[in-house]
């Protein structure tokens, strides 16, 4: 359905050979229209889409931009607009294409500029970006300089938004596949950089993911580990009885000191926590390109340091770690 013949091509010759030859059988079984309904409507928009020239992008810059306004002309920005539309709801980002801006319900900037200056030079890595949605911060390492990246979500409509980017450009060496991380084999070792952002919480095990994100790094290579945290001192864990946030997939939510234990526990070195952020709506709300309840929703009314369920409000922690 999507052709991922330069990620086959670009793989020759690396550590991902052996894996990437493998996928195309996956990747058929992932886009089988009897598994998603809405597949058909997606494919649909993805496939009409106009081909103006794009002049120029930006993938360095808070917004990622492909194209000019002057590309195109109004009746075909129009169409163009209405197409994407059409993949809502735009999650992260934000984007613009063509002139037209989508204000996505995250600032997905607002992250990436609290670890681009922390993280090892991406310039000509091989990374891996883990429940990466449309692919924002996957733009944005590419940006940076990477030779190659990879993300890897198993939910369909963010991999088609990804493409819809992705289909005004010429062949950047950037692929989203309909994967989870259990379609990685086990000790491949071969990306230089990891990304795991707004996972780790959703896991049923903390130990699982974690052994699992160090067997896709090469020795030395560097974890970046996103995820909600709580106040507290090592050990304590926060495991929601029902909802978090409205959440019913949140499976527990460490102290960070905890959280550097376990890293530590699975044998990552260096480990380091570069950044604790509590979520506001200015970072998370709804928009016209997200039109569903978001995080003003989640909150307590009376108090917005708690969730509608009485717990502690989300607050994000970054850390990076080494691969041994």
């Amino acid at each position: 359905m999507i052709d991922h013949t330069s990620l086959y091509r670009l793989a020759r010759g690396t550590l991902l050979e052996p894996w990437v030859a493998r996928l195309p059988s996956r990747i058929d079984d992932a886009f089988n229209v009897a598994r998603h309904g809405n597949i058909g409507h997606w494919k649909a928009a993805l496939e009409q889409l106009p081909r103006p020239k794009t002049s120029s992008y930006d993938f360095r810059s808070p917004v990622v931009r492909v194209g000019e306004p002057q590309d195109c002309d109004g009746a075909t920005r129009q169409r163009i607009e209405e197409l994407l539309r059409r993949l809502h709801p735009w999650r992260k980002g934000p984007y613009e294409i063509h002139g037209i801006y989508i204000d996505t319900e995250w600032r997905s900037d607002f992250k990436w500029d609290r670890l681009c200056d922390q993280v090892e030079p991406l310039e000509d890595r091989l990374v891996l970006d883990v429940g990466c949605g449309n692919g924002y911060h996957c733009w944005r390492v590419l940006g940076a300089g990477a030779r190659l990246v990879v993300g890897i979500d198993p939910y369909l409509l963010y991999v088609f938004q990804f493409h819809a980017v992705r289909h005004f450009l010429h062949l950047p060496p950037v692929h989203i596949l309909p994967l989870g991380i259990e379609d990685i084999p086990q000790n491949l070792h071969a990306f230089d950089t990891v990304f795991s952002m707004g996972v780790f919480h959703h896991q049923r095990s903390p130990f699982d993911h974690l052994m699992q994100l160090r067997s896709c790094l090469r020795n030395g290579g560097e974890l970046v580990l996103e995820t909600l945290v709580i106040d507290g001192d090592s050990g304590r864990v926060l495991v929601p009885t029902d909802r978090y946030a409205k959440m019913r997939n949140v499976w527990f939510i460490p102290t960070c000191q905890t959280l550097h234990s376990w890293l530590e526990r699975c044998r990552f070195r260096d480990v380091r926590l570069i950044d604790v952020t509590r979520t506001t709506p200015a970072e998370q709300r709804s928009t016209a390109w997200m039109k569903f309840e978001s995080l003003q929703d989640y909150l307590d009314p009376g108090n917005p340091l708690l969730t509608l369920e009485g717990l502690p409000a989300p607050a994000r922690a970054i850390f990076l770690a080494k691969a041994p």
